[in-house]
């Protein structure tokens, strides 16, 4: 089951955990991404904390925790090839997490409601 963010997160519930990454229009958005810094794992996150700094030819911005709780691992491959995220966004994926509350997780948009949301 997927959902999506406002800031073209997707989320994807895998157990108790939830897998991070970023929706193949914030990729086409950003351009040709070059650098991707991933957060440790074990870090405990608010929701909104900026946990990922993604760059790429054409800007530098912030990927957030979509809900609280703490990162479990991250994709360290992407620190050596960060070009995947633009090759395959779903793919891609930045951390996983376990949330304080995975309840939190509904909030966020079904495929429908993004696709409302860009257009």
């Amino acid at each position: 089951m997927l959902k999506y963010t406002e800031d073209h997160e997707w989320l994807r519930v895998e157990g108790d955990e939830i897998v991070v990454g970023i929706t193949a229009h914030a990729s086409e958005q950003l351009g040709d991404v070059v650098f991707i810094e991933l957060p440790e794992e074990g870090r405990e996150v608010g929701a909104g904390d900026d946990v990922v700094v993604i760059e790429s030819v054409k800007a530098a911005s912030d990927i957030a925790a979509p809900v609280a709780g703490v990162i479990t691992a991250v994709n360290a491959g992407l620190a050596d090839t960060p070009g995947d995220v633009n090759a395959d966004p779903l793919a891609a994926w930045f951390f996983r997490m376990k949330p304080t509350d995975m309840g939190a997780v509904e909030g966020f948009m079904d495929e429908a409601a993004y696709n409302d949301l860009i257009g």
